[in-house]
């Protein structure tokens, strides 16, 4: 299969991975990926922990069609909370 590539400054091949999901029971809503993000990308939501039966913020996908690849929400997260895949053409 085939996948959207680039070219980084150098002339090196870069394949892009976006934004597939974010695993709210990982998620903490630390606010880190959405610092991180400046394609405005994310947005805070509550979230019913039904096991605790409490509720918290979390980090939602709301715009994922801005995401360009880059992942550095990924790297911002501490708990790995997110999962990325290239773009098949």
């Amino acid at each position: 299969m085939a996948y959207l590539t680039g070219k980084t400054k150098g002339g090196k091949d870069w394949t892009p991975n976006f934004i597939e999901a974010i695993d709210a029971e990982k998620c903490i809503g630390c606010g880190r990926c959405y610092k991180a993000c400046s394609r405005n990308v994310f947005a805070p939501e509550d979230f019913e922990d039904e096991e605790t039966e409490s509720l918290r913020m979390i980090m939602t996908i709301a715009n994922d069609q801005n995401c360009i690849g880059c992942v550095a929400c990924g790297v911002a997260c501490s708990k790995k909370a997110f999962s990325f895949k290239p773009l098949a053409i």
